[in-house]
């Protein structure tokens, strides 16, 4: 059975590097927006620091892991009001190990009660590939050597990346939509070239106030194109005096997740899902699980700038 998984998974992999690996979807998207949206960078008022890990389809050979780092801080720029950003994620796939590097700004302005984002992102993607292949005894099996467009080594490449979107966080709703892999980075093994596919995204979240005023309602929708698929997520999530919270998502004939967690009164998040899958692929996994750990603080450039002359005041 484990033979078979690795023969399913050379086939995919390969077949994948046509047009790109996804970007992963991730289950806590909603805390984790500066991921997929340069323009979110700032936007909160405050630096936070996010990291985030996902074991996708525990218990599968080759399985998916994605390890996320995101820092993003607030800034006046000339008079300004500005945003900027750090994102390190690191994909590890198959035989296949992404490295993605990137900067953002982001130019922040009052709009109506709400605040719209502009941004853009600039860095490097690196691929890496380590192949291990099972080739079948017997005649009529080529080896990875006698077919060129078959990487038998291990190969690496670098390539410039950009990303761009708008975001916009409102009293009691917020939208953003963003594109990464603006470039299509084209990554150039010693045989093959291929492509990075860009990544849509689309995500939007309303906050009802409950007749509890201690609990609030949000739902929200995540949706995510690669120029060939298209993923659908809907969440509802429920927060209790904006400290506690938990919820449900269902990734359109692709899982179900069930996510909680909860904010400390020093700033400090922490939460996690879990992805039950309804697809084909649960009979050879347990699920996938994912970790997230976030950090707010405020060193004062929120401060308000007003200035008093009269001593009443000082």
């Amino acid at each position: 059975m484990k033979k078979i998984r690795i023969i399913i998974l050379a086939l995919i992999i390969p077949a994948s590097m046509v047009s790109g690996q996804q970007d992963p979807v991730l289950s806590n998207y909603m805390f984790n927006t500066q991921t997929y949206n340069p323009a979110y960078s700032g936007m909160s008022g405050m630096i936070t620091a996010t990291a985030l890990t996902r074991q996708q389809w525990v218990g599968f050979p080759g399985a998916p892991s994605s390890t996320i780092f995101n820092v993003s801080t607030p800034f006046s720029l000339f008079g300004i009001r500005s945003g900027a950003g750090l994102l390190v994620a690191a994909d590890q796939y198959g035989f296949s190990n992404d490295i993605d590097i990137c900067l953002s700004y982001s130019y922040l302005f009052q709009l109506g009660t709400g605040t719209l984002g502009a941004g853009f992102s600039a860095g490097v993607l690196n691929k890496t590939i380590s192949p291990e292949w099972y080739i079948p005894s017997g005649p009529g099996h080529t080896p990875p050597e006698g077919d060129p467009l078959i990487p038998a080594n291990d190969e690496s490449f670098v390539a410039p990346d950009f990303s761009a979107g708008v975001y916009y966080q409102g009293l009691s709703y917020y939208a953003g939509i963003s594109v990464t892999h603006l470039n299509q980075p084209k990554i150039k093994y010693s045989e093959t070239a291929t492509y990075v596919s860009r990544e849509y995204y689309l995500t939007a979240g309303y906050y009802l106030q409950l007749p509890n005023p201690a609990f609030e309602l949000i739902p929200s929708v995540f949706i995510v194109h690669d120029g060939a698929t298209t993923q659908y997520l809907a969440t509802g999530m429920v927060r209790y005096n904006k400290k506690i919270w938990g919820g449900v998502s269902y990734r359109i004939s692709d899982a179900i997740t069930g996510f909680a967690g909860i904010e400390l009164n020093n700033g400090l998040k922490v939460g996690y899902g879990y992805d039950f899958p309804v697809s084909e692929i649960r009979k050879g996994t347990s699920g996938s699980h994912e970790f997230l750990v976030s950090y707010s603080f405020d060193i004062g450039l929120g401060k308000s700038v007003t200035r008093y002359k009269s001593i009443r005041f000082l």
